[in-house]
């Protein structure tokens, strides 16, 4: 994660941080002897001490095998089922991290810097980024529920491609609206409580009543295009989680379409508008 700071502010990674110990761990080449007593030449060297066989190290070709859909041309399913499918050995690639790079675009890049944001830690109650983009999913289901909420339909991994491939097409206009709304939600969230947002009976973030209190909080908002207005109530997200409805559609079968429309349903009732 700090790596992936750098690189967002520098656009790069710099050469004095590539061969940083404390980024990367130490890399010397170990190659055995050709005849007893005969060291090979590449021996204990690493990138930055190739001398003149950098050039010839740099100018290797790297074999690529591009896979590319021609059709249908509306659906990357297959695309996605595909990465997946290649995604085997070493450690695999969850969900999120596959849809950032079928989807990166400015919005995504919107995305980053808003999970750095010190309110929307405060409310993970993670205090790093994490490695494998679940608060970026959180982020993104949170807008998607916000923008397409009421035509969802599962699974839950098609809706989120989905709305990142349309949401791949924002201008700059579209994506600072959403990074200005997503700010002023927070900003009605700074009276709440550290534990908000956290299920009280496991400790975890609880992913279903931040996009239910997102997405209706913001409606209003998002359909004037302007910004949140006012404060968030933590009786009403009490209340909220404290619905039986609510409860029971956020335990079992979660991603189902009559589960993910009583939650949005349930929080029209208990959560203001702002």
């Amino acid at each position: 994660t700090e790596l992936r700071a750098i690189f967002d502010r520098e656009g790069m990674i710099p050469e004095e941080v590539l061969f940083d110990d404390e980024y990367f761990q130490p890399f010397n080449l170990r190659l055995p002897e050709r005849n007893p007593g005969s060291p090979n030449k590449f021996r204990g060297l690493n990138f930055s001490t190739l001398g003149e066989y950098k050039t010839q190290f740099d100018l290797r070709p790297i074999r690529n095998i591009v896979v590319k859909q021609n059709s249908p041309s509306d659906d990357d399913s297959s695309m996605y089922e595909v990465f997946n499918r290649l995604n085997t050995g070493g450690i695999n690639l969850r969900p999120q991290e596959i849809r950032t790079s079928m989807y990166h675009s400015d919005f995504y890049e919107m995305l980053y810097r808003l999970n750095s944001e010190p309110e929307w830690r405060r409310l993970l109650q993670w205090l790093e980024p994490d490695l494998h983009m679940n608060d970026i999913e959180i982020l993104l289901r949170g807008f998607a529920m916000l923008v397409e909420g009421d035509s969802y339909a599962p699974s839950m991994v098609k809706f989120l491609n989905q709305f990142s491939k349309r949401s791949a097409q924002n201008g700059d206009q579209q994506n600072r609206y959403l990074r200005d709304l997503f700010c002023s939600f927070l900003a009605a969230c700074e009276a709440l409580p550290d534990d908000a947002l956290i299920n009280r009976r496991n400790r975890r973030f609880n992913v279903a009543l931040f996009e239910a209190v997102f997405a209706r909080s913001c409606s209003s908002a998002f359909a004037e295009r302007r910004q949140a207005q006012g404060t968030i109530s933590v009786e009403e997200i009490r209340s909220l989680d404290g619905n039986e409805d609510f409860i029971a559609a956020s335990q079992e079968g979660t991603t189902r379409t009559a589960n993910v429309i009583t939650r949005l349903t349930c929080a029209r009732s208990f959560v203001t508008a702002l």
